[in-house]
């Protein structure tokens, strides 16, 4: 249970805490970006099975590849995608905490 409410609470709760906080101008436009960042998951639909609550997805899925991870990184040093990247690393974030909860 409290791997399910780690796990969400950073892909929802964090991206929302931190648009609220970091983004007062644009807080709804940079919550909504932020939250975007979950779409990676959709090479999950290119596994078998789609879902596998055991298996890590840090280096599984393309869009979770470190050549990926590296390519978010690239996106947060740019100010004009530090946005993207950001939202794209608090997923990876999400999902690498998700990893250690399975003892990978």
């Amino acid at each position: 249970m409290i791997r399910l409410f780690v796990h969400y609470g950073i892909h929802f709760l964090v991206p929302i805490g931190i648009g609220f906080y970091f983004f007062k101008t644009n807080r709804l436009k940079a919550v909504l970006i932020l939250l975007g960042g979950i779409l990676i998951d959709i090479d999950h639909l290119w596994a078998t099975p789609i879902f596998d609550e055991y298996r890590c997805s840090i280096n599984f899925h393309p869009l979770h590849s470190y050549y990926a991870i590296g390519i978010y990184i690239l996106l947060f040093t740019s100010k004009k995608t530090r946005i993207f990247g950001l939202a794209f690393l608090i997923h990876i974030l999400a999902d690498f905490v998700d990893c250690l909860f399975i003892g990978f």
